[in-house]
């Protein structure tokens, strides 16, 4: 793999063409002139082994061979430039021409390593899409817009998720947390939206899809524990909104242990007001099966749905992030804050800067609205998904 085969983000590129040659080009430069400028009892033209050990940290192969074999020249041409008695030598030659040598063979397995390292990610890359499926602005009615930050970045995929469902009862959207991280929480979290995605088309009730998730949870959890793996009681959170087909004025809202959502729109923030129901995978604590609350939401107004890395997130006095408080100021001076993008964006930013970036835990921010025209491309209507 040479330099131009290199992402952008792994060499200094110009418009595009790599520029990291420049920086061990300069290095040979300055030690030639200051050898042969300083005193004969003053010689650093040893010091040019830097130049291929330099490339090597940021130049390909063939860049980095090259700079070896032109150091090895240089030191050649300056040190026999010298009278015999104030040149350097066999054995700085041999240092030289050694150092460019394993210089060379690091070039070679740091690229071979930037190569697992690329295609490792290609590979998170494609497991996050395949949890966490992407969803257009506009889809099932519903305008929407989601922030999916990890605790770690590197990770890129965590126990956060979200999806909207559309189906013959309305659409339906699901938000939640799976408790822990790793990749455990990522298996549970793609059997959770897996369940989801079957149960929101086809049960009639939003009851009925919550019921489905807790026996999904359920079943996960045995199977887990079958394995003899540690994390067998495993729990997630989890926030189920049903906007009906046509719009009368109200959402349907199960809540599994979640935060309530917020209701946003141009002249105020509210929180709504459900029942708290128990977390998916401790259904044998409760007295009874998780309801379903009918709630007046105007069709202006945006749902805020979001994790505990938003609302568990705290600055450097442990104070946590004020988010009530900061979304109705941020809609106070700009009523377009209520809009689903916007409102995303900003509690993402709010919460980064609070944090000074620093996440303590996944973090979803997710907003929902209805579209005015109420019945886009894959809404259903009468029963069957329009063509």
């Amino acid at each position: 793999m040479t330099d131009e085969e290199l992402p952008p983000r792994q060499t200094l590129r110009i418009r595009g063409h790599s520029l990291a040659w420049l920086l061990p080009l300069l290095l040979l430069v300055l030690i030639v002139l200051v050898d042969v400028d300083t005193h004969q009892r003053l010689r650093i033209i040893a010091w040019i082994v830097l130049v291929p050990g330099t490339a090597a940290a940021i130049c390909g192969v063939w860049t980095t061979a090259g700079f070896a074999a032109v150091s090895v020249l240089a030191y050649a041409l300056v040190d026999i430039a010298w009278p015999l008695q104030y040149r350097a030598g066999l054995a700085d030659f041999v240092l030289v021409a050694l150092g460019g040598c394993l210089a060379t063979l690091a070039s070679g397995f740091r690229l071979s390593v930037e190569r697992r390292m690329l295609h490792m990610r290609d590979v998170v890359e494609i497991t996050r899409r395949t949890v966490q499926r992407e969803l257009p602005d506009s889809w099932a009615g519903l305008e929407n817009a989601a922030v999916y930050l990890t605790a770690d970045t590197d990770a890129r995929v965590g126990g956060d998720f979200y999806d909207i469902q559309p189906g013959p009862y309305g659409s339906r959207v699901l938000v939640g947390d799976v408790q822990g991280k790793g990749l455990s929480a990522v298996a549970t979290a793609a059997a959770l939206l897996g369940s989801f995605r079957e149960a929101a088309y086809h049960e009639p009730g939003l009851a009925d899809v919550a019921a489905r998730l807790e026996t999904r949870m359920q079943r996960h959890r045995r199977h887990v524990a079958a394995l003899g793996r540690g994390d067998g009681e495993r729990f997630a959170t989890a926030l189920l909104i049903g906007f009906p087909v046509h719009d009368s004025g109200y959402v349907g809202i199960v809540n599994c242990g979640h935060e309530p959502p917020l209701a946003v729109r141009a002249d105020g923030v509210r929180r709504l007001s459900l029942g708290a129901g128990l977390p998916l995978g401790m259904s044998e604590f409760a007295d009874a099966p998780p309801r379903e609350c009918r709630v007046p939401l105007a069709a202006d107004e945006t749902l805020l749905l979001v994790t505990d890395g938003v609302t568990e997130a705290r600055d450097g006095t442990g104070t946590f992030y004020p988010l009530s408080a900061e979304v109705a100021r941020a809609v106070a001076e700009d009523p377009r804050t209520a809009d689903p993008a916007r409102l995303a964006a900003m509690v993402r930013d709010g919460t980064l800067r609070h944090t000074g970036a620093r996440l303590g835990d996944d973090t979803t921010v997710f907003a929902v609205r209805r579209l005015p025209d109420g019945h886009p491309e894959g809404l259903p209507v009468g029963g069957r998904l329009r063509p």
